[in-house]
């Protein structure tokens, strides 16, 4: 089969012909329909992320957020059967450790990143495995696009557990978006979907614009201020209830951090480049005074899938409107590449291997 596999960190990915997966016992194969390209991949391709052992290997195919149709299954597996649609998370838990036990598998002990594990090779390909399947593979609603469910991997089930699960978002109470990339955007939906009032920052008008059709109530051009706290501080009378910093370099952390009121609430999505190496200076003394909280977030439980679909039902929530363009296997070199230069907007998908 045809995959995208990481031969040279920063070189361009290489497409081959590759060995089909087989399942293991608990395991299933999906045929992937639909593969987003994130900024994790960029991250992936550049050799990033050694300080929290997460880099992949030289010889890994890359990929993270499928969605696909099983079409083999493995013998211990129950809830599966050949021709099911399903989406697959990045954070593959094992479904044993007290945090799986606890109902908080996105966090599990024994994690397994889909994509940057010689262990996981990843869905930049026809076919993909998916370990402990009953535990990590989660069943679509019919009829849903498997291109508008891509997203289910990383992005948009990240920023809804950020905002639904961890962070108190009430209707009303002003919640402030730093980078409007894939997670980024989502959050943008998201937050307007639970009824908050969004202020939405990035660098360029482009993505912008794109914030305010997903919800945003305001926007903050970074490149044309000068404080991009005070100007947060300006547009929501007087700071942020929650904000988010879905970026993860240190400049957009203690923007997110300084736009928040007193007893507000920072949420750290992103996760840092090369250049910050997982450690940020922050405003301690100031965060103290003020009793603001920094709550990280990652990934979401399977389980908690279906609060995503019912909403998605009932016309509150749309995955699809975050996606960007469809493109094919052969493109996601020059895809990941245009990530170097904050190029790509919203979710490009890969639709044809």
């Amino acid at each position: 089969m045809r995959a995208a596999v990481l031969r040279e960190y920063g070189e361009p990915l290489e497409i081959e012909d590759v060995d089909r997966p087989e399942p293991d016992p608990d395991g299933v194969v999906i045929e992937t329909e639909a593969c987003g390209i994130c900024r994790s991949d960029w991250h992936a391709w550049q050799g990033d992320w050694d300080w929290i052992g997460a880099k992949p290997p030289k010889g890994q195919i890359l990929g993270h957020e499928p969605a696909g149709t099983v079409i083999s299954v493995g013998e211990d597996v129950t809830r599966l059967s050949e021709g099911d649609n399903v989406a697959v998370p990045f954070n593959l838990s094992d479904g044993t450790c007290p945090m799986c036990q606890t109902g908080h598998s996105n966090v599990c002990e024994n994690v397994l990143p889909l994509g940057f594990s010689e262990a996981a090779p990843g869905a930049f390909a026809e076919e993909v495995h998916v370990p402990v399947a009953d535990q990590n593979a989660v069943a679509l609603p019919d009829g849903v696009s498997p291109v508008a469910m891509a997203g289910l991997g990383c992005r948009f089930v990240t920023a809804f557990h950020a905002l639904v699960h961890r962070a108190d978002v009430d209707a009303g109470d002003w919640v402030a978006v730093h980078g409007c990339g894939g997670v980024g955007l989502s959050a943008v939906h998201i937050a307007d979907a639970i009824g908050a009032n969004v202020v939405a920052v990035d660098l360029t008008d482009e993505k912008l614009a794109k914030a305010e059709e997903l919800g945003a109530d305001a926007t903050v051009n970074a490149a044309e201020s000068d404080n991009v706290p005070r100007a947060v501080m300006g547009v929501t009378d007087g700071g942020a209830h929650v904000s988010v910093d879905a970026l993860g370099i240190a400049e957009t952390c203690r923007n997110s951090v300084q736009s928040l009121r007193r007893r507000g609430q920072h949420v750290q999505i992103g996760l840092t480049s090369e250049e910050e190496q997982g450690t940020v200076e922050l405003p301690t003394d100031a965060m103290v005074m003020q009793e603001a909280e920094f709550i990280g977030s990652f990934g979401m439980q399977p389980p908690r899938y279906d609060e995503i679909f019912r909403m998605v039902e009932a016309g509150t929530l749309d995955p699809s409107a975050v996606v960007s363009e469809t493109v094919t296997l052969d493109d996601v070199p020059d895809r990941l590449a245009a990530m170097s230069d904050f190029e790509t907007m919203g979710i490009p998908v890969v639709d044809e291997f």
